[in-house]
């Protein structure tokens, strides 16, 4: 069994670098250090990676600055775990000789990449498969991790709002709350503890709203003229394509942002009927059924139009 391999690796080896995708989503962040920790406190030597770093939002988490954002120079490691990625460019790794053994840990559709690949769809989170291995390593979590595997699961879950939100979402996330995490401290940190520059963007943001003619799909856009104007970050529109996916009837919500001058960075999430992963992976993207992203290059115009005239296909 994939659970068992991935025990004896960390049972037989030292040193451990623990990475996820960059522009890290509270499920990267969550899973990143929640297996990081834990081998610390197994007494393994640890490097815990995100070319990002950790979002404002989730510095609350203890040991928050246990997760790099730059390699220890000389970094070698026996066994490398790269997480919630989808594909390990998505790791935005500087090279890729760090390490002997490489271990893929996901919950999207993926590339099969790896030594070892501990791949499930029907797990609401990458989270959720760290605390099955922690669980088979007999390793008690600690306040620490109980948290940081949490805030994976509510984070990739929508807090319990989404479908994916299935029983063992409930299971785990019950038993780490009996650990003794305050879910309201979590939830409180994540979503209402917002920076200014946050809301001042969500302004600009917001009357870009347009619904298409169907009523099924409906998108915003930010440009970089946009983050300038109020002194913010790509990070501070983490979430804003939420805003599109509340309005009643619409099956697809798009947050189309501008990465560089004719480069935009396209966040799709679903409602379930339509499979945003496979629309993504035709841009050269990837996902899943409900979330999924991808970069395109043009105008922002060509860009919307590529992609809106997928959705009519799709939706007619």
């Amino acid at each position: 069994m994939i659970i068992q391999q991935i025990v004896e690796q960390i049972e037989n080896n030292q040193r451990f670098l623990v990475v996820a995708h960059e522009n890290p989503d509270g499920d990267a962040i969550g899973s990143t250090l929640g297996l990081a920790l834990a081998l610390r406190d197994m007494g393994k030597d640890v490097v815990a990676y995100n070319i990002d770093g950790v979002p404002e939002t989730m510095r609350f988490l203890p040991q928050s600055d246990f997760l790099l954002n730059t390699l220890p120079e000389g970094s070698n490691f026996d066994v490398a775990f790269a997480l919630d990625a989808g594909a390990l460019e998505r790791t935005a790794l500087p090279v890729e000789d760090l390490w002997h053994t490489l271990i893929n840990i996901d919950h999207h559709p993926c590339s099969d990449f790896g030594d070892f690949c501990y791949l499930d769809t029907s797990a609401c989170a990458t989270a959720i498969l760290i605390y099955r291995i922690l669980q088979a390593c007999r390793y008690q979590p600690s306040l620490a991790v109980a948290k940081a595997l949490y805030l994976g699961i509510l984070s990739d879950t929508g807090s319990f709002r989404y479908s994916s939100a299935n029983e063992e979402a409930f299971v785990v996330a019950a038993e780490l709350v009996a650990l003794g995490i305050d879910p309201w401290e979590i939830s409180s940190n994540l979503y209402e503890s917002l920076a200014p520059e946050r809301m001042r963007l969500l302004g600009l943001v917001l009357p870009t709203l347009q619904i298409s003619a169907c009523g099924q799909y409906a998108s915003i856009f930010m440009t970089l003229k946009d983050l300038q104007q109020v002194g913010a970050t790509e990070e501070h529109s983490d979430g804003f394509v939420n805003y599109p996916r509340a309005i009643r009837g619409v099956e697809v919500a798009l947050f189309i942002h501008q990465v560089s001058r004719n480069v935009y960075k396209i966040s799709f999430r679903s409602r379930g009927a339509i499979d945003v992963g496979a629309l993504s992976r035709k841009l050269g993207g990837g996902g899943h059924h409900n979330a999924a992203g991808a970069k395109i290059s043009g105008t922002l115009n060509e860009v919307r139009t590529t992609v809106f005239d997928l959705l009519d296909q799709l939706l007619s």
